[in-house]
C-alpha cells in the first residue's frame, strides 16, 4: 500500500471529530478547529491560486459572505500553495474584480491535504474541490467532493448549513428544502417506531402516511 493508500482511510467521516490542524494563513496563523469552536464552519478546497474556475469560487463565496456571517458560519478557504501566493491572489481580485476576500486562506502542504482526503489522483499535489460543513462542537456534518473541472454551487453550500442548523432542533428536511415538491419548506416528522405513535401521528399531523408525516417550519 503506497503513502496516498494509507492517507484515505484517515479521513474525517460523517460525524467525525475534525483534525486538529495548525495552519499558516492570509490572516496569520491558526488552529483548526479550536479557534472556531463555538461556531459553524466551511472549509473548503481550491486546486489553485490565479486559475478561473478557482477565481469564480472565490468570488461566489465572498458574494454569500453576510449570508454565512448571519447563520453564525466561518468560511475558510484552502490549498497546497504557498501562503505569499495566496496574498497576491487575494490582492488581484480585489483590484481587477472589486471584490474583498474577507475569510482567510490556508496555505497548506501535502500532508494536510492527504490528511483531509483533498489530493487529485494522477494531478500531483492539486487539491479536489473538498467541502466540510463543521458543527460548533468540531464534529464533522458534511462533506463534499467535486473534480477540478467543476465549480461548486454556493448557493447548495448555504442551503446545507441552513438545514443542518435547522435539522438538529425541528426535523429531517426533505430533498430540495425549502422547496420540495410535496411539502415546499416543512420539516419531516420522524417515523414512528411502535403502534400506538404510529396511530397518534395521523391524528396529530399532516401526512400521506404514518411514517410520512410533516409539519410547519419554525420560523
Amino acid at each position: 500500500m503506497n503513502k496516498i493508500e494509507e492517507t484515505k482511510f484517515s479521513m474525517p467521516l460523517l460525524g467525525d471529530d475534525f483534525p486538529e490542524l495548525k495552519v499558516q494563513t492570509t490572516h496569520g496563523p491558526m488552529n483548526i478547529p479550536e479557534d472556531f469552536k463555538g461556531g459553524w464552519f466551511v472549509l473548503f478546497s481550491h486546486p489553485a491560486d490565479f486559475t478561473p474556475v478557482c477565481t469564480t469560487e472565490f468570488v461566489a463565496f465572498q458574494k454569500r459572505y453576510e449570508e454565512f456571517e448571519k447563520l453564525g458560519c466561518k468560511l475558510i478557504g484552502l490549498s497546497v500553495d504557498q501562503v505569499f501566493s495566496h496574498i497576491k491572489w487575494v490582492e488581484w481580485i480585489k483590484a481587477e474584480l472589486n471584490i474583498e476576500i474577507k475569510f482567510p486562506v490556508i496555505a497548506a502542504n501535502d500532508s494536510i491535504a492527504s490528511k483531509l482526503g483533498m489530493l487529485h489522483p494522477g494531478k500531483g499535489s492539486n487539491t479536489v474541490r473538498a467541502v466540510f460543513i463543521i458543527d460548533p462542537k468540531g464534529k464533522v456534518r458534511l462533506i463534499m467532493y467535486y473534480p477540478q473541472e467543476i465549480g461548486r454551487n454556493m448557493d447548495e453550500i448555504v442551503r446545507a448549513v441552513k438545514a443542518l442548523q435547522i435539522s438538529e432542533k425541528q426535523g429531517a428536511v426533505p430533498a430540495g428544502w425549502p422547496n420540495n415538491e410535496l411539502i415546499g419548506d416543512r420539516i419531516i416528522v420522524p417515523p414512528a417506531t411502535d403502534e400506538a405513535t404510529a396511530k397518534k401521528r395521523l391524528e396529530d399531523y399532516e401526512c400521506y402516511d404514518w411514517w410520512l408525516c410533516h409539519k410547519p417550519l419554525e420560523k
